[in-house]
């Protein structure tokens, strides 16, 4: 069958994008789905800094590639050895698949599933294959999704069933916003109640981790950013605090306003500075966490004392190290007790042809969480 997508063939193209327009909408073929993949009609994508850094190099993967992993939609058919759901089922896409057989897997880490990081990286489906073609040639799968799409054959282990009355617009958010920002908040951080948590860099994945702070008893949540438009933002959504990153004193002052640090800092400006602020607001015995993914060159100098002798700790967090059968219904619930309102992530809705002058406005800070309606 034939399905537009929006393809990426090359990396580092000149901005502005609505100019070197580096997705190109055009029409694919897609193989029908293998064994234990599924036909997927996708209803809506969210525009995500992961799918950026792949447009701009920071995170190189083969060319070309169908980008987008943030999705929601619809069964369309099912591969062999696919029993558990049914055409018309609605789905969220999650961008790492789980085997279900590595030692992440059997651990209960299925973030870190060992076949999914591989395949994830040559660009293809969970089974090894490709199944979409231009002119017979191989258009590499991104993160196992390639959801800016009228239609994606994905893995039955990318997908988790939701009730039909969510709307797809916000269940989209649901397979990488909410789980990355809300799962480094309870899976990884292990927030308890009352403890002080500051949240740097304000984009959808921080700002989804900031509500899951308030919503999980953050005593104080103190939103830091460069961006004075996006800490007004956070104030609404309800911080307790705002502090922008530039000013010179920004450190001591959310010192002094934790007497002496936060319980919990957490990262999601995907910068070395921004990291390196992120330890040093925290307290003692206090616990730094990371979420932001950088260049894959950049480093970060952490002085060990301080972490020995203040028994701080320093964690990495992926997709919020979630289990996503286990979160995403979780946090569906949060949403409709009224309790994680993350709709409030939405900045807007473009069509699939916007979709370069959308991330225009996402690489200038101008939108929190844009989303294509397919």
């Amino acid at each position: 069958m034939k399905t537009r997508a929006a393809v990426l063939r090359d990396m580092k193209p000149a901005k502005p994008y609505s100019v070197s327009r580096p997705l190109e909408v055009v029409n694919l073929d897609l193989d029908s789905p293998g064994p234990e993949e599924v036909l997927i009609r996708i209803r809506a994508a969210g525009l995500c800094h992961s799918d950026l850094s792949v447009i701009n190099g920071n995170r190189p993967r083969p060319m070309p590639m169908a980008l987008g992993h943030e999705a929601a939609g619809e069964v369309v058919s099912l591969g062999d050895n696919v029993d558990d759901l049914s055409s018309g089922d609605h789905v969220i896409l999650t961008f790492v698949p789980s085997c279900g057989h590595c030692l992440p897997c059997a651990e209960g880490r299925p973030a870190l599933c060992e076949p999914g990081a591989k395949t994830n990286n040559a660009g293809t489906l969970l089974s090894g294959g490709i199944r979409l073609r231009e002119d017979l040639s191989p258009v590499h799968h991104h993160l196992g999704c390639s959801a800016f799409a009228e239609y994606a054959v994905v893995s039955r282990r990318s997908l988790v069933k939701i009730d039909e009355d969510l709307p797809f617009i916000e269940a989209a958010l649901f397979g990488c916003a909410v789980l990355t920002g809300v799962g480094a908040v309870i899976n990884t951080a292990k927030l308890q109640a009352g403890q002080t948590t500051a949240v740097i860099g304000l984009g959808g994945v921080g700002l989804a981790a900031l509500l899951g702070a308030i919503g999980a008893g953050a005593s104080e949540v103190i939103a830091v950013d460069i961006s004075d438009e996006k800490l007004a933002v956070a104030r609404e959504m309800g911080a307790t605090e705002t502090v922008n990153a530039t000013d010179k004193h920004a450190i001591e002052k959310i010192r002094d306003l934790t007497r002496g640090g936060v319980d919990i800092a957490l990262e999601f400006a995907g910068s070395e500075k921004a990291l390196e602020d992120a330890y040093r607001m925290t307290r003692r015995g206090g616990i730094t966490v990371t979420a932001g993914l950088p260049a894959p060159h950049v480093n970060l100098p952490v002085n060990v004392v301080s972490l020995v002798a203040e028994e701080r700790t320093l964690k990495g967090s992926y997709i919020g190290a979630c289990v996503p059968i286990r979160d995403i219904s979780r946090y569906v619930a949060l949403y409709r007790a009224g309790k994680l309102p993350v709709n409030k992530l939405l900045s807007g809705v473009i069509s699939l042809s916007e979709i370069n002058e959308g991330f225009d406005r996402l690489d200038r800070g101008e939108a929190i969480r844009l989303v294509v309606e397919l």
